[in-house]
């Protein structure tokens, strides 16, 4: 099981971000989230590793130091867990300053997305609109074009008739 677990990481940590044709967006909150996660285990690990055998320690097993680990990485803190050492500290900064930087870089991630799409739909009713304006514009040009010609007809077919007259009116 130990020798699954990095090749496993490696797996996921690919198929988050080894597409060629995924988006720079989902890269990038693949990315960041996949930081967070072993942030989180690893601190999680060290968090006890730091705390075990300290006097009035609360996180001394690694379940109790990974429900530590997503409430520090959330910013909930609800603080019924917490490090009293100065090495456990040391961990909780690092699990803390990871994840506020993760979901901040995970937020812009998908309002990047989200504006990005906007512009896309923007950019083509804009086209759209371009191409009605060039479409009416050439329909008035072919009508100016089409009443030109039966001006034309007209003023041939009255100067014929005028002219096989002779002139009298």
């Amino acid at each position: 099981m130990p020798g699954m677990l990095p090749g496993f990481l490696a797996k996921v940590v690919e198929s988050l971000l080894g597409r060629e044709g995924r988006s720079l967006h989902l890269k990038a909150a693949g990315g960041a989230t996949v930081v967070l996660a072993v942030t989180m285990l690893m601190g999680s690990w060290a968090v006890v590793a730091a705390e075990r055998g300290a006097p009035g320690a609360g996180i001394t097993t690694y379940p109790k130091a990974l429900w530590w680990s997503v409430e520090t990485a959330t910013t909930v803190g609800y603080g019924d867990l917490y490090p009293v050492t100065l090495g456990g500290r040391i961990v909780a900064t690092v699990v803390m300053a990871v994840g506020i930087t993760t979901y901040g870089m995970v937020t812009a991630a998908i309002a990047t997305w989200f504006v990005g799409r906007e512009q896309k739909r923007q950019g083509h009713l804009r086209a759209a609109a371009e191409a009605a304006e060039r479409a009416a514009h050439r329909m008035c040009d072919e009508t100016a074009l089409a009443l030109h010609e039966r001006f034309d007809r007209l003023e041939r077919a009255l100067a014929r008739h005028d002219g096989g007259r002779g002139g009298q009116g």
